[in-house]
């Protein structure tokens, strides 16, 4: 499975975004969706997960009540609201068995990244 990230960009702060992770070539089994972002000289951190139901989203604090994860059965989404310089970040999606384990890193399938720029 090959997960298609885009809908990064610059943006000045306060601003909004809206990613996409789309599965290339067959469908995604029924997985647990998550987000990812990695700054520079950084490490790679959790953004958010939702379950394969589609109920429920869990979010990192330095999200919560700005970031939204959303899917369909296209794929899942990252609706990015009053965007900071800190959200900075080159932002992966990813596919896991559950939740659970896509907030402790552990990943099935990576989809590339897509830069997200936040100016001040």
């Amino acid at each position: 499975v090959q997960l298609q990230a885009f809908g990064g960009g610059l943006v000045q702060a306060g601003g909004s975004l809206r990613l996409s992770c789309e599965p290339s070539g067959r469908p995604l089994p029924s997985y647990a969706m998550g987000w990812f972002r990695q700054a520079a000289g950084k490490e790679r951190e959790f953004v958010a997960a939702i379950p394969w139901s589609g109920i429920g989203g869990y979010y990192a604090d330095s999200v919560k009540g700005r970031f939204t994860i959303s899917k369909d059965n296209n794929g899942v989404y990252l609706q990015m609201n009053n965007l900071k310089p800190e959200d900075t970040a080159v932002y992966y999606c990813a596919a896991g068995s559950d939740t659970t384990r896509l907030r402790n890193g552990v990943v099935r399938y990576w989809g590339q990244g897509t830069l997200v720029t936040v100016s001040s």
